[in-house]
This record gives C-alpha cells, structure tokens and sequence, in this order.
C-alpha cells in the first residue's frame, strides 16, 4: 500500500475517533471537570433516601453486603490479586406512583477530578467496570418488593496501590433526556455513598 494512501486511512480513522469522543456524553471526572452527575442532570425525581431506595455493595464470592455500621462500604483486596463484587441498586415499588426504570452509577475518586486519565477510580487499581447505566429489572432479592440493577465490578490492587477512598454516585432515572438538552426530558434522584478501599498485603 502506498504511504500517501496508508496516510489517508490513519487520517479518516483519527477523524472517526475524534468525532466518536466529541459526541460521547461526559462522563464525571474523565478528560473533564465535572465533579458529579448534577452537572449534566437534575436531582427532580420523586426518590428519596427515605429507606425506598437500596443502594449496596456485595461481595460477589460470599454474598454479604460491604456496608459498615456507618453507613459507608468497605472493599479490601489483596495486593496483585483480583475482587470482584457487586453493585445492587434497587427500589421499593411499595407506596410510589412513579418506578424508576433505568438505573445509572460511577465510581470516582475526587482527587481524580480534571486528570488527564480515562478513569476516575482511585489511582493504582485495576477495574473493569466503574460506571454502567442499566434497565432495571435483574434478579437479586425475591423475598423484597423491589426493582433491581446488578452488575459485578472487579477491583484489583496493583504494586503501586494505597488505600484510599471512591464516592459512589448514583442516579435512579425514568424517561429520556434530550439530545444535547440533558437537564430536560429526565426525571431522575441522585444519591451518593462513601466508599473505602484497603490493601491487604
């Protein structure tokens, strides 16, 4: 193949990929400064963290919620070796006229807030999957009358790993937003949980 022609086939890919992130909607903390999800949307929908909502993290190999007295979680993982575990967002359809039907959630260290990095996990450790947004509807928990989204996240501590700390966000959402218009068209809650992370060596 000729270079000029190699040339212009780099060239139309670059433009490709260019154009593919320009119309990508942002995302918190990636190539941006946005430090969470109200800077895109707006906290208008009806659920409230009254005890309807379930936000929790559970080890995928035992089945036990992460959640400590506090309020907050707690993900430990061995240095070098994987952990995977499982986001669970749900709500009560007991007493609500309105069902959330697409959950979305991240995963952001703000200290990782306006890095030149493409992800917002805490530095140092591996992960697969720290955002998704999802149609409610997975199996979780059939003895509660509630919705779910499940979705495992596997977390691995590299070398160069310390124990920090990550802010789940996350967004309980009905209805669509409009094409560059993301504050109209959506109903949707924020929430957010504190969650820590421990090296065990």
């Amino acid at each position: 193949m000729k270079r000029s022609a190699i040339a212009a086939l780099v060239m139309g890919w670059s433009l490709v990929f260019a154009f593919s992130v320009g119309a990508y909607p942002p995302a918190v903390g990636i190539l941006g400064n946005s430090k969470d999800c109200m800077s895109c949307h707006v906290d208008n929908g009806p659920w409230k963290d009254d005890g309807t909502v379930i936000i929790d993290i559970v080890d995928k190999q035992t089945k036990e919620s992460l959640k400590q007295p506090d309020g907050t979680f707690l993900i430990e993982a061995k240095r070098g070796e994987e952990k995977t575990v499982l986001t669970v967002i749900g709500s009560l359809r007991q007493g609500q006229s309105d069902i959330p039907t697409r959950n979305a959630w991240i995963y952001v260290d703000p200290e990782m807030i306006g890095a030149s990095a493409l992800s917002s996990f805490a530095p140092g450790w591996n992960i697969n999957l720290p955002m998704a947004c999802r149609v409610v509807g997975d199996k979780w928990d059939d003895s509660s009358d509630a919705d779910y989204t499940v979705l495992p996240m596997s977390v691995r501590p590299t070398d160069a790993a310390q124990d920090g700390s990550v802010v789940l966000q996350v967004m309980l959402t009905k209805g669509a937003s409009v094409k560059g218009k993301a504050k109209e068209g959506l109903i949707g809650s924020y929430f957010e949980r504190q969650v820590t992370l421990r090296v065990v060596e």
